[in-house]
């Protein structure tokens, strides 16, 4: 079922779902070994720190962490309130030390994880629905619901650039090349919008539009870049997650099985696999080089809504 691979370690996923838990598996052998209520508020994201060690569930309003090598790792161990409403958005710096966020309130917030208030924040006009870290460290890029991205500048704390692909078409996910020389937008109405770097690591503030491609018909709710720069993922309302060939945008496979709405999506280090969240109660891990579903992890009873996976 798995290609050998001198990166076969062992893998595990999380998946939060709108049964109000949160479930670990192993992914390779689809077991679920810990499962826990999260009774107050869905999960709208789950991130797993770069140690591995910990696991961040992004809810309504608050940002709860998870100790997953500790003997009850269903109990937080830190809670951060500052947001007002839904999170969206949460990830890492790569040493693990800081954590961003952004939210339905407006704004993106930067953590120091050591402690429980929010260091800095910037205000967004409208709601934000993604942001990821530039591979520099150094900025932030957020997607709004009136269809803005940001560049929000961590040094000269600003933001720095604007673009607006469609006045008024929410933005729905963001993802940013590994070396930091293309980044991807996608949208409700189906369509990637991809700008280049001008500056690749050192800087993300001049873009140079690339393409347009016109993914889906329906919404697309998750873009991810693969490790390796190789593929594009975009995951949508139609029931399909596509795979698209970053050198020329071609489309190399569509994954189907879902049912329902695919939510999210997230590649395995080695680029090697991918694993989803939909509405149909499901996650699926498929192999990139076949195309096809190799594993079904069926546990939850309302809908997956997210996804994160990490090596051991």
């Amino acid at each position: 079922m798995f290609e050998n691979n001198p990166d076969d370690r062992p893998l595990f996923l999380a998946t939060a779902s709108y049964d109000h838990t949160i479930r670990l598996w192993e992914a390779r052998t689809g077991t679920c070994y810990l499962s826990f209520a999260y009774p107050d508020m869905h999960v709208n994201r789950l991130e797993i720190t770069p140690d591995k060690g910990k696991l961040v569930a992004a809810c309504n309003p608050h940002i709860r962490l998870f100790d997953l090598n500790s003997m009850a790792p269903h109990l937080p161990v830190r809670t951060f309130e500052s947001h007002t409403k839904n999170v969206m958005a949460v990830g890492f710096q790569y040493t693990g030390q800081m954590m961003f966020s952004g939210s339905e309130d407006g704004t993106v917030k930067i953590w120091d994880l050591r402690v429980r208030e929010c260091q800095r924040e910037f205000r967004s006009v409208s709601p934000i629905n993604t942001v990821v870290l530039h591979p520099n460290q150094t900025e932030l890029i957020s997607g709004d619901q009136n269809g803005n991205i940001r560049v929000w500048d961590l040094r000269a704390d600003l933001c720095s650039c604007e673009l607006v692909p469609e006045v008024g078409t929410p933005i729905r996910s963001l993802t940013v090349m590994w070396d930091g020389t293309m980044v991807v937008a996608a949208n409700e109405r189906g369509t990637c919008y991809v700008w280049r770097s001008l500056q690749g690591i050192q800087t993300m503030t001049e873009f140079e539009p690339l393409h347009k491609l016109q993914a889906h018909n329906g919404y697309i709710l998750k873009c991810l870049l693969s490790p390796g720069n190789k593929y594009l993922a975009t995951a949508s309302s139609d029931k399909t997650v596509k795979i698209w060939n970053v050198d020329n945008f071609k489309l190399e496979k569509v994954l189907t099985g879902h049912r329902r709405w695919v939510w999210d999506c997230d590649f395995s280090r080695n680029g090697e696999y991918l694993v989803t969240a939909s509405s149909d109660t499901t996650a699926r891990l498929w192999s990139m080089r076949a195309g096809k579903e190799v594993m079904m992890y069926q546990a939850h009873r309302r809908a997956t809504v997210c996804c994160t996976l990490r090596h051991d």
